[in-house]
C-alpha cells in the first residue's frame, strides 16, 4: 500500500463518553485534538496518539451491545517503562503501555485474536501488501511504524461487526482510496463498504480481514491535498 501517513489510527465506540475521555486524557495522557461531527447524531472525539489518532466515537442513541471484534488490545509505547503496564479502560478494553521496542513497537500496536493465523498472514502479506516482523514468527506486521499483532484464539469472531462498543476498526491513510480498495479486493480481501466521499474531509472505504474485522482505507484531504 502507498501510505499517506506511516501509521494506523484506531477507532472505538462507547456509550460512556465522559468516563472514557477522562481515562484516555488523564490516565493515558493523550492530547485531545478536535471533535468531528459524523452526522446522524454521532460525533468523534479525536486524540493524538504518537502520530496516530485514537477516534472515540459516541452516538446520540445508545449503541447496541454486540459481540466483541477481533481487536483486543491497544499497545502504546511509553518512555521509562521497564516492562508492560496493563490497564483496562472504563468499557473494559485492554490498553497496555509498553517500553519502546517491545514487540517492535516504537509508537503504537494493535493486537487481534484470530481464528486462523495462516489466513491472516496471507491477508496482511498479500492482500494488504504489508511487511512482516521477521523475529515475530509471522504473526506480526508493520503498517508504517505501527505494529499489527495477532494470536490464534478459539473465541475470535467469525464475522465481526463494526457496530457495538469497544475497538471496532483501524484506519490506514493512503493517497488514493479507490486504487487501494480495488487492489486489496483483487488480491483476495473482502469488501466492507464501497468508497464514498465525506464532504471535503476524506474519501473512505472499508475492507475486512478473514474474520470480518473492519479496516478503513482513508484518503484524507489534510494529508493528500486532494480527494480526486
Amino acid at each position: 500500500m502507498h501510505l499517506a501517513k506511516p501509521r494506523i489510527d484506531v477507532g472505538l465506540f462507547t456509550n460512556n463518553i465522559e468516563a472514557m475521555l477522562d481515562f484516555y486524557q488523564k490516565e493515558i495522557g493523550l492530547p485531545f485534538d478536535h471533535l468531528l461531527p459524523l452526522g446522524g447524531g454521532r460525533q468523534q472525539h479525536r486524540h493524538e496518539m504518537l502520530g496516530s489518532v485514537l477516534k472515540i466515537n459516541e452516538s446520540r442513541e445508545p449503541i447496541a451491545a454486540r459481540a466483541p471484534s477481533g481487536y483486543r488490545e491497544l499497545l502504546i509505547a511509553r518512555e521509562g517503562l521497564l516492562g508492560p503496564k496493563h490497564l483496562t479502560d472504563p468499557d473494559g478494553n485492554a490498553v497496555t503501555l509498553v517500553p519502546h521496542g517491545a514487540f517492535d513497537i516504537e509508537r503504537i500496536g494493535i493486537r487481534l485474536g484470530v481464528r486462523d493465523a495462516a489466513a491472516h498472514r496471507r491477508f496482511y502479506a498479500v492482500a494488504m501488501g504489508l511487511p512482516d516482523v521477521p523475529e515475530a514468527g509471522g504473526n506480526s506486521f508493520l503498517c508504517g511504524d505501527s505494529v499489527i499483532l495477532f494470536d490464534e484464539a478459539a473465541d475470535a469472531p467469525s464475522d465481526a461487526t463494526i457496530e457495538g462498543t469497544g475497538f471496532r476498526y483501524i484506519t490506514v491513510q493512503v493517497f488514493k482510496t479507490d486504487e487501494e480498495h480495488a487492489g486489496v479486493l483483487a488480491r483476495g480481501g473482502r469488501e466492507g463498504q464501497k468508497p464514498q466521499t465525506l464532504g471535503k474531509v476524506a474519501r473512505i472505504s472499508f475492507i475486512r480481514d478473514p474474520d470480518g474485522n473492519w479496516i478503513e482505507i482513508s484518503q484524507r484531504a489534510s494529508l493528500t491535498g486532494s480527494l480526486d
